[in-house]
């Protein structure tokens, strides 16, 4: 407990001071409250996203069930590790239009989190970035001539508190509270022009804010069973219902001064809009619940496959505040393939014995709808579980190759590379000690 806890401590610290910041460049989290950050732990998304396998020594954020764990056979299955994980994350994309295609990066902080067991119950708490606005689009006329550029930032991070109980050896459910929070900016910058087509000294920008906050839940349960002596039955079912979003919101219109070598705009003359006269100060946005269905069978510390089937009902989502023509959100869907394959847990002499190997595939109709096209995603991805530091601590990677989008209707496409890298450290905090 003395090694982990300063590292845990620290982590926690500097966690808060980069989830400000920007983790896509993608054109698609113009829409809603961003594009969807969190897909799992590293290890979950080496595997599609599957997230129905609950093990000794990784967390698992899509279900509080798995909170309780298991216990391990290295103390007589007497024991459970406390677990911490933190993740970080690189993407590199191509946005291809029909027209040209430009590459943009981004590096990120991915989640944290931190799982105490207790006799049959399991605490979990942590930290996810859920969603990310940061674009930058631009339209012009006939002419060539530049006549809006809009550009956002912000997004939606979730602070999260569960619990768990350990119904039997083969059975758990668990609960968890997450807290809502962030701030979305967008800005649209009018650019206008004289009789000459020269461009005027003064352009018009409109800037909206939206601070949100709000709580939802999420409940989960998850059973193992054996069906021979060699192989194991895994099965996950979770829910998070509907749930509001509270945005406290702000308007102002400026005229503002272009530089033209560095594009940095000098408002002047700000205006401040008076929403609190239209009704839209304070408005509620209506956010879709989520349920997930996972089967799995495996042979424990070997391998494991599984399935796995999340529906979001994104059709329900609103915000008073800004509506985008020709755009709207249909109920959305994902479909997960994947597992894991371990040549010799027990092997200690040659190392990449131990190392776990993970893939997996994913197929996701992401719920936005731009121009009577659906925008769908799909991908595959691969990753490591290499032993680190002591006897269960590990390092994972993740390589996920993907696809957005469409170049249809003059939409984008996006083909991504996502690359993570997690810690995971487990360690005994709580050892009963046994006297002859």
């Amino acid at each position: 407990m003395n090694k982990i806890f300063p590292i845990v401590f620290l982590l926690f610290i500097i966690s808060f001071t980069v989830i400000s910041q920007n983790n896509t460049s993608s054109p698609y989290s113009f829409y809603g409250i961003g594009s969807l950050d969190f897909k799992g732990t590293s290890e979950n998304r080496a595997m599609g996203g599957l997230s129905v396998y609950n093990d000794s020594i990784h967390m698992n954020f899509r279900n509080p069930a798995s909170y309780t764990g298991i216990n391990m056979f290295s103390f007589n299955k007497e024991g459970r590790l406390v677990k911490f994980t933190v993740g970080l994350g690189h993407s590199e994309t191509n946005l291809k239009t029909s027209d040209n295609d430009s590459e943009t990066t981004n590096t990120s902080f991915e989640y944290l989190g931190l799982n105490i067991p207790m006799g049959k119950f399991g605490l979990g708490f942590g930290l996810i970035p859920y969603s990310s606005v940061g674009y930058k689009l631009q339209s012009s006329n006939q002419e060539n001539q530049l006549q809006y550029k809009y550009s956002g930032n912000g997004g939606l991070n979730k602070a999260f508190l569960g619990f768990a109980y350990q119904l039997s050896e083969n059975f758990s459910i668990g609960l968890d509270a997450r807290y809502n929070f962030g701030n979305i900016q967008n800005s649209a910058l009018e650019y206008l022009y004289d009789d000459e087509s020269l461009p005027l000294d003064y352009q018009a920008r409109e800037l909206n804010r939206s601070d949100l906050s709000g709580v939802n839940y999420n409940f989960g349960l998850i059973y193992v069973g054996k069906f021979s002596k060699k192989f194991e039955f895994h099965a996950s079912f979770s829910h998070s219902p509907n749930y509001n979003l509270s945005s406290r919101n702000s308007r102002t219109f400026a005229s503002v001064i272009v530089n033209p070598n560095t594009l940095i705009e000098i408002p002047v003359n700000e205006i401040n809009v008076d929403l609190e006269s239209i009704g839209l100060a304070k408005t509620d946005l209506r956010m879709p619940k989520r349920t997930s269905f996972g089967l799995a069978i495996s042979n424990p510390k070997k391998w494991m496959l599984g399935a796995e089937l999340t529906l979001l009902g994104s059709s329900v989502f609103s915000n008073d505040l800004i509506t985008i023509e020709n755009s709207e959100f249909e109920d959305s869907s994902k479909l997960s393939f994947g597992g894991f394959f371990i040549p010799d847990y027990s092997s200690f002499g040659k190392f990449w014995n131990r190392v776990v190997y993970r893939a997996g595939l994913y197929s996701e109709k992401t719920g936005l709808v731009i121009n009577d096209e659906s925008i769908d995603e799909f991908g595959i991805s691969f990753g490591l579980g290499i032993p680190a530091g002591g006897l269960f601590s590990n390092v994972n990677t993740t390589f996920e190759f993907g696809k957005r989008g469409t170049t249809n209707e003059n939409l984008v496409e996006e083909n991504f590379i996502n690359i993570q890298l997690s810690l995971s450290l487990n360690d005994r905090w709580f050892i009963k000690r046994k006297y002859n």
